[in-house]
């Protein structure tokens, strides 16, 4: 009894110590105060007086109601409401209370009334050295193939303590024997003994070896456990099997459903038949608690989740898993299997656009940085990994940076502000978390222009149509030139492309303005003199450098009727035509007796000319042609008739506004007697010379008329076109009816001769000298009205003056 007291004495000193202690180095915990005792401690062992330490009165709490109202497990411990003591009430094990190695703290929550006070008391459990190491097995049976290499590991049982600290397993023995070492290897927190086979084994000579492993803690005495091992020898089954890895590492999300597959583990047997047979199980030591979360298939090596999988409880799993062959004696080989437990993907990832730059210009080069955008998510593991893409863009791309979640938003083609000024671009951040979650962020850029583009003209060339006569600087046309660029690069000026400022640069005759596009002439243009021209007008922008184009213009200067009728026949003398011709009083209607020749310097209907009777003397004697102008009998003389005739002919274009001009045809009818006595004068005086030239023209004529006649027939037999007859033809006698009704006149060398003779038919030859061979000139514009007249055949010398009338006004009678 009196050593039972001591050991209460010492126990109660030892425990005032450690409160001391406590009191001296206290902690920032939750705690108002907080107590150390060992495990084991007897009951009824004071832990320290709570009543007292708390500042209590010691009087006052039994009326106060002093205990305790949580914390205390099974009621572990009690109050002494008298004295406020804090006792042990029960037998603690700490191995009980608290798994694993860290401190194993009781937290007790004691109350007081009147007031109501709530006081939090902490009791730290400390490790004490009573128990042993201890092997799951009491013995362990390993077969071993004499084929066994040296140096081959063999995983043995290890050995649990749980003590905690210094009283745990601290190192293993073998005992003594001639073929085998223990190897120990660290695996986290635990040691795992291997037994390594130093010598081959020999069947033959043993078959057996009985082993001993001890396994001994840190604690002061230590205490010790031992596992009882026999080796039994077999035969030849020499290559083990083999994992792809020593050590395989999954990751599993939490709250997968039972039956997932969290991961296949494989290890191949180079042998063949049932020792090449692999089968898996789960090593000897794997906790049974790991057993109800996963299960392990034994053929295919699938892991499959069995239980809950719960982050919070456990985020990581270490399964040991063996693979053994079918051979005899089977040979294993073991691997480490790391499940780490992922949290759920419940953080979408953050965009961060630095930009560089808004406006981008349309010649920047590809590989422009634009913008730096940096990605972020909260997650971790893959589910804090962030891929970044750009969505439906290739004008752009994303380059990843050195660092992580770093991204330089570049150009990836030349841009053209012309066909896109502005772009948004889409970034889109997606992490890797299963199903994974993504974020959109749009980023607008604006492409500034440069000057890449030269104005254009709508119509190249141009064609204007100008009337002639137009007013001097009045605006013809207006040029416009457009340019794609924006601002200042669009905005564009005309000029007109001078040449070399010589007169016959028409170039000078045009101007432009230099802002409109508008284009006036500087001159009034007339269509006699020019036609058509061609300048070109140069458009320019004001970009840096400029940009220009031209377009040409090809004017046609349209005509107008500016110029009136002039008379060519009869002859303008002082301003007026006027001419005289003499007709034989015995003609027939019909005669061509004069023709009025004119023309007009316009063209088209401008030009086109009419003629028409302004004045006539008897209107029933002679009549006009409107459109050839020629003047015809339109019946014969009677005696009563006025010898002279005046007839002012009017010619007149058909523009739009007609001009016009006249002529004055004086008509004399003379009689034949006149034209015959002035024939016979002229004919005694030359009659010899007048029949040379008569003979030389006779064989003129005649060679002229068979060369006339070789040509039509060659004609018609190349153009397969009906000639008309030119031949001559003889008459066997002239009828005369005493009246001459026309004259026509040539020249032979310096001598003027004029044909005269009766009426005939066109075509007829007048052969001089003779009565029967009459030469007669055809008349190729012979009208439908009439015949014209053919004159007697003698030949006629007349005046200069009268030969001069007569060819002006019957050129081509």
């Amino acid at each position: 009894m009196r050593s039972g007291g001591q050991r209460r004495k010492r126990g109660f000193w030892w425990t005032a110590l450690h409160f001391s202690v406590l009191l001296c180095l206290r902690e920032q915990t939750s705690a108002q105060i907080r107590y150390s005792i060992p495990e084991e401690t007897k009951e009824g062992s004071v832990v320290g007086n709570a009543g007292k330490d708390l500042g209590l009165d010691i009087g006052t709490l039994l009326d106060r109601r002093f205990r305790i109202v949580s914390g205390s497990r099974d009621a572990l411990f009690e109050v002494n409401q008298n004295n406020g003591v804090l006792f042990v009430h029960r037998n603690i094990d700490r191995e009980a209370l608290c798994e694993g190695g860290g401190a194993c703290v009781m937290n007790l929550k004691i109350a007081v009334e009147n007031p109501l006070e709530i006081h939090y008391v902490s009791v730290e459990i400390s490790d004490v050295n009573d128990h042993s190491p201890a092997f799951p097995d009491k013995e362990k049976r390993l077969e071993i193939s004499e084929s066994t290499v040296t140096g081959a590991r063999f995983q043995l049982q290890a050995a649990h303590d749980p003590d905690a600290g210094i009283n745990s397993v601290r190192h293993y023995k073998l005992s003594p024997n001639e073929h085998f070492d223990l190897e120990i290897r660290d695996r986290g927190e635990d040691k795992l003994p291997f037994l390594v086979l130093q010598r081959p084994l020999d069947r033959e000579q043993q078959d057996e070896h009985h082993l001993l492993l001890s396994a001994v803690d840190g604690g002061n005495p230590a205490r010790s456990g031992t596992l009882n091992i026999t080796v039994h020898v077999l035969d030849a089954n020499d290559n083990r099997p083999v994992f792809g890895l020593d050590v395989y590492s999954t990751e599993l999300d939490e709250n997968v459903e039972p039956g997932t597959i969290v991961i296949q583990i494989h290890a191949t047997d180079i042998d063949e038949g049932t020792n090449g047979d692999v089968g898996y199980s789960f090593g000897s030591d794997v906790n049974p608690k790991v057993r109800d979360v996963f299960s392990l298939d034994t053929v295919t090596g699938e892991i499959r989740v069995k239980g809950d999988i719960d982050f919070e409880k456990n985020g990581i799993y270490k399964l040991d898993v063996q693979a053994s062959d079918n051979g005899q004696p089977p040979m294993t080989t073991d691997c480490r299997v790391i499940i780490k437990i992922q949290d759920v993907n419940d953080n979408k990832p953050e965009i961060e656009v630095t930009s560089l730059s808004n406006v981008v210009p349309e010649d920047a080069k590809p590989g422009t940085v634009i913008a730096l955008i940096s990605v972020t998510d909260k997650d971790s593991g893959l589910n804090g990994k962030v891929q970044c893409v750009l969505v439906e863009n290739t004008t752009f791309e994303l380059k990843p940076s050195v660092q992580d979640n770093m991204y330089s938003l570049v150009t990836r083609a030349r841009l053209d502000r012309e066909r896109a000024s502005r772009y948004e671009v889409t970034v889109k951040a997606t992490d890797l978390g299963v199903p994974p979650l993504c974020v959109l962020k749009m980023l607008s850029v604006d492409v500034s222009d440069v000057n890449d583009n030269r104005p254009e003209f709508s119509q190249n060339p141009i064609e204007l149509y100008l009337a002639e006569n137009n007013v001097p600087g009045a605006r013809v046309l207006t040029v416009s030139a457009s340019d794609k660029d924006a601002n200042e690069n669009a905005a564009v000026t005309y000029q007109v492309v001078r040449g070399d400022a010589t007169q016959n640069d028409v170039a000078s005759f045009v101007n432009v303005n230099s802002e409109t596009g508008s284009v006036h002439a500087l001159k009034s243009f007339d269509f006699e003199k020019t036609k058509t021209f061609t300048f070109h007008v140069l458009a320019t922008d004001a970009g840096v450098p400029p940009l220009g184009s031209n377009v040409t213009v090809r004017v046609f200067i349209l005509d107008e009727n500016d110029n009136p009728p002039v008379i060519l026949s009869p002859a303008n003398a002082n301003g007026t035509a006027e001419g005289v011709e003499e007709v034989l009083r015995n003609v027939n209607a019909g005669c061509l007796v004069a023709k009025v020749r004119a023309y007009d310097a316009d063209v088209g209907y401008n030009g086109w000319l009419l003629f028409s009777l302004q004045e006539i003397t008897d209107h029933t004697l002679f009549g006009l042609d409107r459109y050839t102008g020629q003047i015809r009998t339109l019946r014969s003389f009677a005696e009563t008739d006025e010898p002279r005739h005046k007839l002012v002919v009017l010619v007149k274009d058909n523009g739009n506004v007609s001009l016009s001009a006249t002529a004055t045809v004086i008509i004399r009818a003379v009689e034949p007697k006149e034209a015959f006595a002035a024939s016979d004068t002229e004919s005694s005086i030359n009659d010899e010379e007048e029949y040379d030239v008569s003979f030389y023209l006779t064989i003129t004529l005649g060679s002229v008329s068979v060369l006339f006649l070789i040509s039509i027939v060659v004609l018609v037999a190349m153009q397969c076109s009906k000639p008309a007859d030119y031949s001559s033809k003889y008459l066997q006698e002239a009828n005369y009816d005493g009246t001459l009704c026309h004259s026509i006149q040539y020249r032979s060398g310096d001598k003027r001769y004029m044909l005269v003779g009766p009426r005939m038919s066109i075509g007829s030859t007048v052969v001089p000298g003779s009565n029967g061979n009459t030469l007669v000139i055809p008349d190729r514009r012979r009208s439908a009205s009439g015949e014209d007249c053919v004159y007697p055949g003698w030949i006629l010398q007349h005046r200069a003056s009268q030969a001069h009338s007569h060819t002006g006004m019957h050129a081509d009678g």
